[in-house]
């Protein structure tokens, strides 16, 4: 459908406020992913989810807030399982015709010395409020543009460096130039969800130095004022760097004398420095991971805004229906989700008992595995990558059956993709679906393909017990959890990331391992505490203690679920970030 795009200045139609107040300027939010819904294949797994939640909780508040991504025509990829559990990757198929709306607008942007045209799709955000929140998919599949650069938003994370660093021209530097278009305000501010988008500060400091060239120093401090970025990832490899040659191929011999100048790159162009280098407030996603970035990057002030969730997304209807009767107002205010204290038992396990058995039906529906909804169920469902651990509850398998003899049958509900490059991933895949033909029938596992939204708010809301296991400190947040706690499920994790800040022991959840832990810490020896977790504690209460287990569920809500969500995290950045208008204040 084509239709004019709102512009800017009025979202959607609506003045821009925020609790009440009017705000002089608005804030574009650039994420290479966003989980915008089910249909719309524009995201990989967490940083597109927290996009999303965060545009959908500035629509609830009435934030001033514009979404810019990528179209994506063939998605991420559609994983297909065959019979041996190796994974093989397929393009989603799509109409955005169907599904979005086309902005009337084109800007260029330069690739590689060619000139290219770049248009966008939109999508409206409506909020509790009666704020809509406009998301912009740019799209280079257009009439006159190189057949190569056509395809530059096809894929998301496809391809080599070469396709990597063209698509991040078009979302920074194009993003930019299509919000212009759109009407943008000059004064507004650029929030950069990692450092994907990060050529929107250089599009910004050339906007600046077009104003006033004089002084140099003041044209950064201007950029600066107007960028913040949120870091994600404690691991190295997970900040996108390009050789110098491919750069000044890519972005022109101009473009890279200005990120030199601006100290950007040395021997490399690195975008995560081009990001701290460009903003005047920087944050890790979680307390613990602010302080990893801050010995990662010295010299960068780095705070943290611990990740929450959209609480009325990520809440099985169910439980909204239950929130709905018995808190009032909590999809304004999230918060209020602590007054779960004041439901009875009976409320929670029966809206449980609705979720799991959705989630059961659906499971059998697609797998045959014969799950039944009286036998304790675990879930687990993330990005498969090595560091996450996705085997480690069979490390032990004789172990885990003589745990499921003493207890009664144990099912598990697993999902996740492995990245098409990471031959490591898929052969987990392969091993976990392998351990399911050989550890029935005491312990069934269930591994359900082609993991999507509608999937994971299913194995969220459905099992009994939540299962992180990531190998700590690579752990930046993880939401996963978050998700389940809106839907009165525990979790059984790792102490890293979020947990760190949402465990307390046998009320909201269980630990795997200690809170300080030495280096080289096995596998083996995280293994042992879980089975001695499950088996000491978690299923001793659950078979034998119903009721003191629906108070682990009810305080799960009150005490997770009511602090770890987008509004929370989004009043916190307009306390220390939207308005912030110098330096980056540590926390």
């Amino acid at each position: 459908m084509d239709t004019e795009a709102p512009r800017i200045g009025r979202l959607g139609g609506h003045d821009a406020t925020f609790n009440g107040q009017s705000s002089a300027h608005h804030i574009a939010y650039f994420s290479m992913e966003l989980a915008l819904e089910n249909s719309i294949p524009t995201y990989a797994g967490g940083l597109g989810v927290l996009a999303a939640d965060t545009l959908r909780s500035a629509a609830d508040l009435g934030l001033p807030m514009v979404g810019v991504s990528l179209l994506y025509r063939k998605g991420h990829f559609f994983q297909v399982l065959d019979r041996d559990g190796w994974q093989r990757e397929e393009a989603v198929a799509w109409s955005p015709e169907d599904l979005l709306q086309r902005a009337q607008t084109t800007i260029e942007v330069e690739v590689e010395g060619r000139k290219v045209k770049v248009g966008a799709w939109w999508y409206p955000l409506h909020g509790a409020s009666d704020t809509t929140v406009p998301v912009f998919l740019l799209d280079t599949n257009l009439p006159g543009n190189d057949p190569y650069d056509r395809t530059l938003t096809d894929y998301l994370y496809g391809g080599d460096q070469r396709y990597r660093l063209c698509q991040e021209v078009v979302l920074g530097i194009g993003g930019v130039r299509m919000l212009r278009s759109l009407s943008f305000d000059q004064e507004g501010s650029f929030h950069m969800n990692e450092g994907h988008s990060a050529l929107l500060a250089l599009e910004l400091y050339f906007e600046e130095l077009r104003r006033d060239s004089a002084d140099h120093q003041a044209v950064i401090e201007r950029v600066r004022r107007k960028c913040l970025f949120t870091t994600h990832t404690p691991v190295p490899a997970g900040h996108d760097q390009f050789p110098l040659e491919l750069a000044r191929a890519v972005l022109g011999e101009r473009a890279l004398a200005a990120l030199g100048r601006l100290g950007c790159c040395d021997d490399r162009l690195n975008m995560t420095r081009v990001a701290l280098s460009l903003s005047h407030y920087v944050n890790g996603v979680t307390q613990r991971h602010g302080r990893i970035s801050s010995s990662m990057f010295p010299g960068y002030p780095i705070g943290s805004i611990t990740n929450g969730v959209h609480s009325a997304s990520w809440s099985a209807p169910s439980f909204q229906a239950l929130y709905d009767r018995r808190i009032k107002h909590w999809r304004r205010d999230f918060f209020a989700l602590r007054y779960a204290l004041g439901i009875s038992l009976a409320e929670i396990t029966h809206a449980h008992a609705e979720a799991k058995n959705a989630l059961i039906d659906a499971v059998n529906a697609r797998t045959n595995a014969g799950l039944d909804l009286r036998a304790f169920t675990i879930g687990s469902a993330r990005r498969v990558a090595a560091f996450k651990r996705p085997a480690l509850l069979f490390h032990d398998p004789e172990r885990l059956r003589r745990i499921a003899a003493r207890y009664g049958r144990l099912q598990v509900v697993l999902a996740g993709k492995a990245h098409p490059q990471d031959t490591e991933a898929k052969e987990l895949i392969r091993r976990l679906i392998q351990m399911a033909r050989a550890l029935g029938p005491e312990v069934v596992i269930a591994y359900m393909p082609s993991y999507d939204l509608a999937l994971a708010r299913l194995i969220i809301a459905g099992v009994d017990l939540w299962l992180n296991t990531p190998m700590p400190p690579y752990e930046a947040s993880g939401t996963s959890g978050m998700k389940a706690a809106h839907n009165a499920v525990p979790s059984l994790s790792v102490l890293d990331g979020w947990w760190l800040e949402g465990h307390i022991e046998g009320v909201t959840g269980w630990a795997i391992g200690p809170r300080e832990r030495g280096a080289g810490r096995a596998d083996a020896e995280d293994a042992a505490d879980l089975y001695r977790a499950l088996e000491e504690t978690i299923l001793p209460v659950y078979h034998n203690e119903p009721q003191r287990w629906a108070e682990i569920m009810r305080a799960t809500i009150a005490f997770n679920a009511s602090f770890f969500n987008t509004h929370r995290m989004l009043e916190e950045y307009m306390a220390l970030a939207y308005r912030e208008q110098h330096g980056a204040g540590e926390r």
